[in-house]
């Protein structure tokens, strides 16, 4: 049998994967992507032959490392594998990952442990920015103990406390790339943003959608999924993305009013299948939107007032809150609190030669 490869199995907010050091992987990054491609079982629709879960938000990893940086602890690189094609992307962070990559430092002896509460501050190496993660640690210790829920994860568990700074224009140079507010693309008015990640805002309603619609609804409207790709193609290079056809980005988030107290009601698709919920930094960058005049979200959005906006962001399971910390009409940083639990520690094997 061929050796085994050290990994930790965790689930970050509402997604799960495997997380590596980087010294038990290859450092040539087509011989890496090669082997996690082997160890998802990908391209397979059910991953069968691997430890992926057949769905893009189970279907993750994150690979960590001692920081280089000074003023952090742990870089962190995510790598989305895909499902049913032989692509690992590196072209996004994912905060709901990031989550897991805090316990898993200190697990693993690359942070300390100090006090009920450590903090971690983490080198997003996909886009070259900064979170700071607060970690439950009664008595020195992780734990995954804890009164916290979160809407898609069943139960409660610790808190993990994810604060953004510095987010604008992570991946696309810009908070807004192309240059507008709003952009019209095959007839359609849309919002190009990235605060953290590259998303593509669209009124439901112009698609004839009430935007309450089901995951499994939308997933099977194949007219309304060719024409989100066709917007996100040409909003690709307007993005400074260039040619997205093999990029998991940008995100397709369909935005109509809240529907249960919220601020905004979001269908997301990830972009070709759409999320059950709504990743954490494409709710960061809808969010953005939502308290920006002159974009797609705006006028659907009920803002709070005040320099701290709890801006809870509706999807198919639930709500995600961000909490946007501002000067004056300026996002300063955002805020969420997700939480994280290992599923597995162990081995996993490649295909032998």
């Amino acid at each position: 049998m061929s050796e085994g490869i050290p990994c930790v199995w965790m689930r970050g907010g509402t997604s799960k994967g495997g997380i590596f050091l980087a010294t038990d992987l290859p450092s040539d990054p087509v011989e890496r992507d090669h082997l996690l491609l082997e160890i998802m079982g990908s391209p397979d629709c059910r991953q069968i032959d691997g430890m992926g879960g057949a769905d893009p938000l189970t279907s993750k990893v994150g690979i960590v490392k001692k920081s280089s940086h000074p003023d952090c602890d742990v870089d962190y690189l995510f790598l989305q594998v895909f499902v049913d094609q032989a692509i690992v992307a590196d072209s996004q962070n994912c905060g709901n990952i990031l989550a897991a990559v805090g316990p898993f430092a200190i697990e693993q002896g690359l942070v300390p442990a100090e006090g009920d509460v450590t903090q971690v501050s983490v080198f997003m190496e996909n886009t070259d920015q900064i979170a700071v993660l607060q970690i439950q640690t009664p008595n020195g210790k992780v734990t995954y103990k804890g009164n916290s829920a979160i809407d898609g994860v069943p139960g409660t568990s610790a808190p993990v406390t994810c604060e953004f700074k510095e987010t604008a224009g992570s991946t696309c140079g810009a908070l807004y790339p192309s240059g507008n507010l709003k952009d019209c693309i095959d007839g359609v008015d849309v919002t190009l943003i990235d605060n953290g990640m590259p998303v593509v805002i669209l009124n439901a309603s112009d698609f004839g959608l009430s935007g309450t619609e089901s995951r499994a609804e939308l997933d099977g409207n194949s007219g309304l999924k060719d024409r989100l790709e066709s917007i996100r193609l040409q909003a690709g290079p307007l993005m400074n993305l260039g040619d997205v056809a093999e990029k998991s980005v940008p995100k397709m988030s369909l935005v109509s009013e809240p529907q249960n107290g919220g601020c905004i009601s979001t269908r997301t698709f990830i972009p070709h299948r759409c999320h059950a919920s709504i990743g954490v930094l494409g709710a960061v960058s809808v969010a953005t939107a939502v308290i920006t005049p002159g974009t797609v979200a705006y006028p659907l959005a009920r803002v709070p007032d005040g320099d701290q906006k709890t801006l809870a962001v509706e999807h198919p399971t639930g709500e995600m809150t961000v909490v946007a910390y501002m000067d004056g009409d300026e996002l300063r940083s955002a805020a969420l609190l997700r939480s994280a639990r290992k599923l597995f520690e162990g081995a996993v094997y490649p295909l032998e030669k």
